[in-house]
């Protein structure tokens, strides 16, 4: 239950977030927002502002004319309460809940609906960059987000400054280390005869022995030891790239400090940089096969990851969106026909050959890029499922 619930508020929160940058960002330069919804089709509740009111419906399965059953409304009221401003934008809440979309007049987005006018509230009616705009603010609100929400976990814990002696703080559980009696608070002084002052100079030769046999020499009080240990080996990230070292669990002392908002700021953009930065080179790494596209995960992977950051504490489920956000805005500017980013692709074709391409190729651009979408989905399904077989 609580990886379902985890699930639930990671996706609930990303697309709420992505789709109302999208809706902002239409509004902003006068483009008619149709429909604003959370979750992919079919509709399950829809709210509607009208003139003299909000009209509200409910849909499921009712008998048609012809007496076949299909999904519409059962049932429909008008709230009466005169409004400023009628926008006449659907919110919906569909029953699909792994997605969600903002359809804009003048769009060829999803639904492959080609009803464009060349009315002046479409988008396809806007300016190169006013499109560029409105495409783009989904991801950018995504980065926002990711900002935000590293900068708001360092308010709350502070900064973590760590001591560069080689003094232990902690031990790993079943790590060499504990095996052979080293304790918090004891100091290495040497790693294979060489003597060692800080932990970098210790770090340094430990992380590049993995899965070998090192002496290590240690005081505690006035008492000397020595011992050798198999260091275990261990995936860690080093310049945003995954990298094999060598560990024998032991953690350094650190010490916590408060952290203003403008320095909080700070390390949201510096952390939110970093996973960027770990995305783009894991990519790399698939592009020339250092990594394998069986590690690729989808929904039921982070429905897993949700579920552990969540018994982890809500700080640890924040962190995961945040990472995750990054992730979402990544993938969505990608120049794939569907995605933003084949969006903004198609916008900087029409500005290169100086026309507006025919809807029935928007149409055909969209129908291949949403066909490779659903093959990539499958193969990310899949993937999940056979992890689940193998785990």
């Amino acid at each position: 239950m609580i990886t379902i619930l985890a699930m639930i508020f990671v996706l609930a929160v990303l697309i709420f977030v992505h789709e109302l940058g999208h809706f902002l960002a239409a509004r902003s330069v006068g483009v008619k927002v149709e429909r604003f919804s959370l979750g992919f089709p079919p509709r399950l509740l829809s709210f509607t502002p009208l003139k003299d009111g909000w009209l509200f419906k409910l849909f499921f399965f009712r008998r048609n004319e012809k007496g076949k059953f299909d999904w519409s409304p059962i049932f429909e009221r008008v709230i009466s309460k005169p409004l400023r401003k009628s926008t006449e934008t659907e919110y919906s809440i569909a029953l699909i809940p792994l997605g969600g979309y903002v359809k804009m007049a003048g769009t060829i987005d999803e639904s492959l609906d080609n009803s464009i006018t060349g009315a002046p509230y479409e988008l396809n009616s806007k300016n190169r960059l006013q499109q560029i705009w409105v495409m783009s603010a989904g991801v950018m609100m995504n980065l926002l987000l990711a900002v935000l929400v590293f900068a708001g976990l360092t308010i709350m814990s502070g900064i973590s400054e760590f001591s560069n002696e080689p003094v232990v703080d902690e031990l790993v559980p079943g790590f060499p280390a504990e095996k052979v009696g080293i304790q918090g608070g004891d100091r290495i002084v040497s790693v294979n005869g060489t003597p060692v002052s800080t932990w970098e100079e210790m770090n340094v030769i430990i992380s590049s022995k993995p899965n070998e046999t090192i002496e290590i020499r240690w005081v505690r009080g006035e008492e000397e030891f020595s011992s050798q240990l198999t260091t275990r080996e261990t995936q860690t990230l080093y310049n945003g790239k995954p990298k094999v070292v060598g560990a024998m669990g032991i953690t350094r002392e650190y010490t916590i400090r408060d952290a203003g908002i403008l320095e909080s700021l700070k390390v949201g953009l510096v952390q939110t940089g970093f996973w960027l930065k770990v995305i783009v080179n894991t990519l790399g790494m698939l592009l020339t096969g250092e990594a394998s596209a069986k590690d690729i995960g989808g929904p039921i992977l982070i429905a897993q990851m949700a579920g552990q950051s969540a018994r982890l504490g809500f700080a640890a489920l924040l962190s995961f969106l945040a990472i995750i956000s990054v992730n979402l805005a990544f993938i969505n500017i990608i120049p794939i026909p569907g995605l933003d980013g084949g969006h903004i692709l198609i916008i900087t074709i029409e500005s290169i050959i100086r026309r507006k391409l025919s809807v029935k190729v928007r149409i055909a651009i969209q129908q291949v890029g949403m066909a490779f979408l659903m093959l990539l989905i499958l193969f990310v399904i899949y993937n999940d499922i056979s992890r689940l077989f193998i785990d």
